[in-house]
């Protein structure tokens, strides 16, 4: 299973990133362009005109390309560039999860809550299962993944969770199939990478919990 439950994509746009020299799909990198006065400007959704400078989404990786002055060195030109850019990076893709995620809900196409998510899985309708980062070891092994592979996402945290779905917190979700499923999971993918999840199955709660 790849980072946060991504996808193997191998098909798309490639592009190489200016710190490890890797190619890799464009949708799994983080662009960046720079702005009018010199600044290094994270574009998450990939939407932002002028040269895209590409790198692995790993938070290692984007303050690497900060101290070592890698940004300036790709754009070609003096740059601003702040020691805070990875932070700012994993801020806007962990609200672009949660967004998305919301989208699903209201699309009817995500639930949360440990009988919701165990329904949906007896049924064959849970493509995806999330679990809260931070949840405890406890009922991790009380709900089975869907089957296939890259069925998990495991990065974000309870209270993220729960504000995809407009509570406090939230500790099991399910994602069904469709197009922002395969969205949310692109997304999450890069977000394990600035968080460093690499694989595995975060645990949740028991089933009195969210």
């Amino acid at each position: 299973m790849t980072r946060g439950g991504r996808e193997d994509l191998n098909e798309g746009p490639e592009r190489r990133c200016i710190v490890t020299g890797e190619v890799a799909p464009k949708d799994g990198l983080i662009r960046f362009v720079i702005g009018p006065e010199g600044q290094v400007v994270a574009d998450v959704m990939g939407k932002l005109p002028g040269r895209g400078i590409y790198v692995t989404s790993d938070r290692a990786a984007i303050d690497k390309a900060v101290s070592k002055g890698l940004f300036a060195r790709a754009a070609r030109q003096p740059v601003q560039a702040g020691a805070d850019l990875s932070a700012q990076v994993e801020a806007q893709i962990a609200r672009r999860v949660v967004d998305l995620i919301s989208l699903a809900r209201k699309a009817g196409s995500a639930v949360t809550g440990y009988e919701k998510v165990k329904d949906w899985l007896a049924k064959g309708q849970a493509r995806v299962l999330i679990q809260a980062s931070d949840g405890s070891e406890r009922g991790k092994t009380k709900i089975s993944l869907p089957e296939g592979e890259n069925r998990f996402i495991g990065c974000l945290t309870a209270g993220e969770l729960g504000l995809s779905f407009g509570r406090e917190h939230a500790i099991h979700a399910a994602l069904g199939a469709g197009g922002l499923t395969n969205r949310v999971v692109e997304e999450a993918a890069r977000l394990a990478g600035l968080r460093g999840h690499v694989g595995g199955r975060t645990a949740g709660r028991d089933k009195k919990d969210a």
